[in-house]
């Protein structure tokens, strides 16, 4: 019988790098000390000696610290606000502190904010989506602090999720078109590769199109300053390009913007266009017509995700990756279903 490999320790990695135990250390805390060319060699070799840090070390890292570190896309809209509330409110009764940082959608800067972070050692860290770096991803799974992706959903996680199906989302809105008879369909979002959520949606989208309909659906990414701005200017790009019967929209604020651009052109909705907003905001309550959209639980969503990271950072056992439903609101803006 094969003798059962024992796990690799700090030191066999530190042999194998030659270099000290505190180097190992210090490249994977990401803690300044060690050259960028000397971690990723680190890093490397740790990942090829399936090298997990010990999870007593994991205790003593985290047992001083009452800091959670909040990476955002960004502060305007409501939909990370709502996600942050839930957080932090939990957090807060909990006793722990918060410390926020924004990426403005750039993987570079949550690399370069993640890389900070870890040199305080806070009791765990929460990164929007799941478009990371290579480097986040490998810091971040060297690192003994339990993180938290929300969100996106996905069923590998660095560590643990939770989130909403982007790519069902879209395939939701989609069944909905389709039942509804819509044939040429349309997509308002923000440029490509800005936000890989909503080319999530725009590929649920088509893909629901292309089998029930055999139709493509045409799409709008203008780089406007806002979200009504880009509605607007999305929609007005598309009337101009032909004739879609169905707009849907990265949200409900580029959804009220298209509607205003549908007002300004006389065209009457949901006669002459179907609208179809998404996340449900506040907006959507207070506009004449009730708009089709669709509801996410984003308060609900922060409480829940701040509820496994604690659970995680104290031990607890969790759900790795938790999926949190969708809910299509028909409304006024699109046809009436028969």
């Amino acid at each position: 019988m094969s003798k059962k490999r024992q796990p690799a320790k700090i030191e066999d990695v530190a042999a194998r790098a030659n270099v000290s135990i505190m180097s190992v250390s210090r490249a994977i805390r990401g803690v300044d000390g060690v050259s960028e060319k000397k971690r990723r060699e680190i890093l490397r070799i740790a990942r090829e000696m399936k090298y997990v840090p010990n999870s007593n070390a994991r205790s003593l890292a985290v047992a001083n610290s009452n800091l959670i570190g909040i990476s955002l896309p960004t502060f305007a809209g409501e939909v990370f606000a709502d996600i942050l509330n839930g957080m932090r409110r939990t957090f807060d009764s909990a006793g722990y502190s918060s410390v926020i940082d924004t990426t403005e959608y750039s993987p570079e800067a949550e690399l370069s904010w993640v890389r900070r972070l870890l040199s305080w050692q806070p009791a765990g860290i929460i990164l929007t989506g799941l478009d990371h770096q290579p480097e986040t991803v490998d810091l971040l799974r060297a690192s003994p602090i339990p993180v938290l992706e929300i969100w996106d959903h996905t069923d590998t996680p660095i560590d643990i999720c939770v989130g909403i199906d982007h790519y069902r989302a879209g395939q939701m809105i989609g069944d909905h078109a389709v039942s509804l008879r819509y044939r040429r369909p349309a997509f308002v979002s923000t440029p490509r590769g800005h936000d890989t959520r909503a080319d999530s949606r725009l590929a649920g989208l088509r893909d629901v199109f292309a089998r029930e309909r055999g139709t493509e659906v045409l799409s709008a990414r203008p780089e406007s300053g806002n979200s009504f701005a880009t509605g607007f200017d999305g929609t007005d790009e598309l009337l101009d390009a032909g004739a879609p019967d169905i707009i849907c929209y990265l949200n409900d604020h580029m959804a009220f913007g298209g509607l205003m651009c549908c007002q300004m052109r006389g065209l009457s909705v949901p006669q002459d266009l179907g609208i179809v907003g998404f996340n449900q905001l506040d907006l959507a309550s207070v506009l004449p017509r009730k708009l089709t959209t669709v509801r996410t639980l984003r308060r609900l969503m922060g409480i829940t995700g701040a509820t496994q990271l604690l659970a995680r950072i104290n031990g607890v056992p969790t759900e790795r990756s938790k999926p949190l439903p969708l809910e299509l609101i028909p409304g006024e803006t699109t046809r009436a279903q028969i």
